[in-house]
């Protein structure tokens, strides 16, 4: 089966074993309700703190608050998206460890697939909902030129971002493979990363943008594409066509943490029990 074939198959897989979670909730809705509404105040905190600090300040490294808004609704919406689709990637080094992992080796189904969609969680939906809201916030309350290229950097940052948090929840998942007990490890770039992005690159010291940069490019998913949006001087002084480059980024993260996938997957040998 070549590559197009084993996608489709696995997109089809995930989709089935999401659907059934999804069912599974859905036959509770008072329940699901409950615990989406639960999951977008939760994560509303985050924005609260920020609005808070702001009662006491002007401006935070030289940014207004609709300009923190601003970056934080994009960082939260496309983090959202990927840990509504990956967040299950997380308990990998469980399954590695109680040996429960075999189980998905012998199913006609890619195993990614069925770890990515185990114990699809809808309520999720509710951290990209208050990411959305912000940024509505942050748009209704910035006064920015909109251009055509403005306009279509929107939606392309927002799918560019979910994709690189994606790549970074499948390799964290690799890492697994070898470490076992490393999801607080995986967190750390996920669920931290995340946080980080929801503040300006100016507060941060140089060698750490160069490393969410270069490194584990994490800078494209709203740093860049923003200062492009709000008219802001680009971090480390790149060129204004990185603004564009979170595509390509993305692309090659994804490859990227496909190898460490596979390469992570050779190298399980079950637990011996």
């Amino acid at each position: 089966m070549g590559e197009g074939g084993r996608l489709a198959q696995g997109v089809r897989a995930y989709g089935l074993i999401a659907g059934m979670w999804i069912r599974s909730t859905m036959a509770y809705r008072a329940s699901f309700a409950m615990t989406a509404v639960g999951s977008l105040v939760v994560t509303g905190l985050d924005f609260v703190g920020i609005m808070l600090m702001f009662s006491q300040v002007d401006a935070l490294a030289g940014y207004a608050l609709a300009e923190v808004a601003f970056l934080y609704g994009l960082s939260a919406t496309s983090f959202g998206i990927a840990d509504l689709a990956l967040g299950s990637m997380e308990r990998l080094g469980r399954r590695v460890r109680d040996g429960t992992l075999d189980t998905l080796l012998v199913r006609p189904a890619p195993v990614l697939a069925q770890v990515a969609a185990d114990r699809f969680a809808p309520r999720r939906i509710g951290r990209v909902v208050q990411g959305l809201l912000v940024l509505g916030y942050a748009l209704a309350s910035l006064d920015i030129d909109w251009t055509a290229a403005k306009l279509l950097l929107m939606p392309v940052t927002l799918v560019s971002g979910a994709a690189i948090f994606c790549a970074v929840f499948v390799a964290g998942a690799a890492f697994q493979f070898v470490a076992q007990d490393a999801s607080e490890v995986q967190n750390a770039f996920t669920y931290g990363g995340t946080t980080l992005l929801q503040y300006p690159p100016t507060v941060f010291a140089q060698e750490l943008v160069r490393g969410v940069t270069f490194v584990l490019p994490l800078a494209f998913v709203n740093w860049l594409p923003a200062s492009h949006v709000l008219g802001r001087p680009y971090p480390l002084e790149l060129p204004g066509w990185v603004a564009f480059a979170s595509p390509p980024v993305a692309v090659a993260c994804c490859a990227l943490a496909g190898l460490a996938w596979r390469a992570g997957l050779r190298s399980y040998r079950s637990t011996g029990s």
